[in-house]
Parts: C-alpha cells; structure tokens; sequence
C-alpha cells in the first residue's frame, strides 16, 4: 500500500535595512529511497531569481538562490508530492545471541565503516554530570535498548516551542526538560552514541494529522543502526519508530548537517525569518 503526500514549503525572510547582495541554500527536498519516491517537485521565489540544484557532500539535493538586487524582503515556496510506502517498522527478527551482537560492535571493521555517526559533536555529547542519566540493560538486545531510550528521551522532556535554539548546549536541555524536536533527537543521539551505537540525525516532515508533536518547521528524528537489521527511525518526540507518516529530506551527524536553510547575507539591520510547513495526504487535498 503507497501513500500520496503533498508538501508545501513556505519561507519569508525580512531585512530591516534591506540588503545589496545575498545567497540562500535549501535542504528541503525529500528524498528518494526505498520507501518513498518524489513524483513531483517546484520551488520559486515572488522576485523571480533563479534556482539552481545541486547535491552536498552527503549526497542530498539542494537548492541555490543567488541575488544582487537591493531588496528588503523575499518569499520562497517549495511544492512536493510524493508516494510514501507502507512499512512494518517491527518486520525484522531480534538477534539470537547479545554476545554476538556486543563482539559485532565491538569489532574495528565496524568501528570504521560508522565512525562519522559514532562520532560525537556538539550537539550530541552526552555532558559528563549527565552521563547515567539513562543506563542501558547489558541483558538486553541494541533494538530493545534503543526503544527503552525513545520511551524515555519522550517522558523526560516536554515539547515546547520557543524556549530553545539550534545553539542550545544539551546539559541545558536535560536540565530545563523542555524542548522541540530536535532536542529530543540530539539527546537520543548523545546517549546511543555513548552506548557505542551509530547514530544520525534525520530532517524531514511529519504528517500530523493524528495528533503527532512537530513544530511548524522541519521535523527531526534519529536513526540508529542496529547490527544485522539496518538502520531504523527512532522519533522521541512522539515515541514510536519512523513509519509512514515519516518523510525523509536527509541525514546527517547533527542539526548543522541537516539545517534547512543556510545563506550569506549583505546587510546591516536586523533579519527575520519565518516559516510555514503543510504536509496533507491526497485525500486531505481533495476534502479542501
């Protein structure tokens, strides 16, 4: 069974003393995977500058918009559609033996092939006064860990918008117990990576038309990977695995590799941006 999304993507961005030259890129476009597949996509600006696509270093799409105009505002909207497969997130067989399990995870060959996501950041270092804050069970499988870290990373914070930033340090985060999306994500990927378990920060959007938490931006969840499964979506901030109502732009070892917008700007007044996402099944849009 596919599911049909349509995405708008919506962004204004207000320059107090206007501005002489500037660049933007975006890192919206979701991708095209195993269960999901992009059948339509659009993005424009109201003053008409032109786009150019190209993919970063991690292998996503982006999209550049260069403009030497003297101007004090530009509006941008991205337009998708795309079909989302069905998925059991729970079709897959536990190992047998954890010893086998712990000696894969131990060994250098993995150890190299996912350093990037055992790497640890910034944002996803698990401060040392914070570091039993959540124990895993040595009698259980990575699989059953990981889905005891997203029921608790989901009851120890509460979502709430506007009391964090991107820069928020994570000590911050577990002591406030408040924050969005990717704070949940962050804190899951500190304490997976401090367990020794691969661990990326994914961006995206959610379908929330039953009641899921998300912001009115870009929802962020994590992928763990677990040894002879792969690689699965972990959301704390709705304590459930990645499904079909999880749709992928990219991934990335942290929120900076995965920012929606980054830009260079010439200006000397202040700026302001804001957001709009809306993301309706096919259904919904025939309903309108």
């Amino acid at each position: 069974m596919f599911y049909e999304y349509e995405i708008d993507y919506d962004t204004q961005n207000s320059y107090e003393k206007g501005l002489s030259e500037a660049f933007w890129q975006f890192l919206v476009i979701p991708e095209d995977n195993d269960t999901q597949e992009v059948t339509y996509w659009h993005f424009e600006n109201d003053l008409g500058e032109r786009n150019s696509v190209s993919e970063n270093g991690l292998g996503f799409k982006t999209v550049q918009v260069r403009s030497k105009r003297e101007i004090d505002h530009i509006k941008f909207n991205a337009h998708f559609k795309l079909k989302k497969k069905e998925i059991n997130p729970f079709d897959f067989e536990l190992p047998l033996n954890l010893d086998d399990e712990l000696e894969i995870m131990n060994s250098l060959n993995f150890k190299v092939d996912y350093e990037p996501y055992l790497r640890k950041t910034k944002l996803t270092t698990l401060p040392e006064q914070h570091r039993a804050i959540f124990l895993f069970d040595s009698d259980k499988s990575v699989f059953e860990n990981l889905t005891d870290l997203n029921y608790w990373a989901f009851g120890h914070l509460y979502f709430k918008v506007g009391v964090t930033d991107v820069d928020t340090p994570l000590a911050e985060i577990i002591e406030k117990r408040h924050g969005v999306c990717q704070d949940f994500t962050h804190l899951f990927c500190a304490i997976a990576k401090h367990n020794g378990i691969p661990c990326r920060y994914v961006s995206g959007y959610l379908h929330q038309g039953i009641g899921f938490f998300g912001d009115s931006q870009m929802h962020a969840w994590a992928e763990a990977f677990v040894p002879n499964v792969g690689w699965i979506g972990f959301d704390p901030a709705n304590n459930l695995l990645a499904n079909h109502n999880h749709i992928k732009v990219c991934h990335g070892k942290d929120y900076n590799d995965c920012a929606p917008l980054k830009g260079v700007v010439y200006t000397l007044g202040n700026n302001e941006t804001k957001y709009s996402v809306l993301v309706k099944t096919a259904e919904e849009q025939q309903q309108q």
